[in-house]
């Protein structure tokens, strides 16, 4: 492989007072920016685990006493693919769409001019149904399938929105994915707190992303195609939704974005994390990202 930038990315997860510590961490995907081309973990040892409906392997990480654990991935600056099972349709709770959210998909994609059109769309009236928020409610707890969300704003978050949207988009008939990975701020000099997500659309041959999160947290709900509205740089790192690790028992997880712990049961467990990025210019020094 001739030089190439390299992207690295760092997530220490802080240790729980337990004596037996399992992680389930996603490993990394390709997109059309970047290949992951290296996974390592220090403070424990590791296994893979598969998800039964995707093919995704995960890294299952069995934690060393009371110490942190770090997650290293590296990603080269060269063009892949989002992976195919990405786009197929899968039969969850977080990805059935109620009949309601069906029939107004359908419509706002039969009034538009052409497909490329009526994705536009649904994701502009997708952008019209939310605030950008982290409430402790979600608008589809409890249910069975996606709700259809009538007049007045819903708050939601990044994995709420894209739910939704992914949900109309599949409603009528476009191919639409879900991708979860790491989003560092320019201002925030290679750092940031959380996992983020965004989806992808492939239609007539044209791949493209939406980001309607970032466009609502800058104040504006014309949203357009593209990745980064937000300055900053992104990874990512896993895709879909509704995800089942049948050897860990864990059955239609919402997503698996970032390192958790999981118990003997399957129960999933939010980690504390510490996230970093640094960027590697072929034949260059290493630098901080943003």
């Amino acid at each position: 492989m001739s030089a190439t930038d390299i992207t690295t990315v760092t997530v220490t997860v802080q240790p729980l007072p337990s004596q037996r510590q399992r992680l389930l961490a996603p490993t990394g995907i390709p997109t059309p920016y970047q290949t992951p081309v290296a996974f390592s973990v220090a403070g424990g040892s590791v296994s893979l685990a598969g998800e039964a409906g995707t093919g995704q392997m995960a890294a299952l990480i069995e934690a060393e006493g009371a110490r942190p654990v770090t997650l290293t991935y590296r990603f080269a600056e060269i063009a892949g693919h989002y992976p195919e099972a990405l786009f197929r349709p899968r039969d969850t709770r977080f990805t059935r769409a109620a009949g309601e959210l069906v029939r107004d998909a359908r419509r706002i994609a039969e009034d538009a001019a052409d497909g490329h059109a009526a994705i536009a769309a649904i994701v502009n009236d997708t952008a019209e149904k939310f605030s950008y928020g982290h409430p402790l409610s979600r608008f589809h707890d409890g249910r069975q399938d996606v709700p259809h969300l009538g007049c007045g704003l819903t708050e939601g978050s990044c994995v709420d929105i894209n739910l939704y949207l992914i949900a109309a988009l599949r409603s009528a008939g476009f191919e639409a994915g879900y991708v979860a990975g790491y989003f560092f701020p320019a201002e925030k000099n290679g750092c940031c707190e959380d996992m983020h997500c965004w989806v992808v659309t492939r239609h007539a041959g044209a791949v493209l992303e939406w980001d309607i999160a970032h466009h609502l947290k800058m104040g504006t709900r014309d949203i357009c195609c593209g990745l980064n509205p937000k300055p900053g740089s992104r990874v990512a790192v896993a895709h879909s939704m509704g995800l089942t690790f049948p050897e860990l028992g864990i059955h239609e997880t919402k997503l698996i974005a970032e390192p958790v712990w999981i118990d003997g049961d399957g129960a999933v467990t939010p980690a504390a994390l510490d996230i970093r990025m640094a960027k590697q210019p072929a034949n260059g020094a290493l630098r901080a990202a943003g």
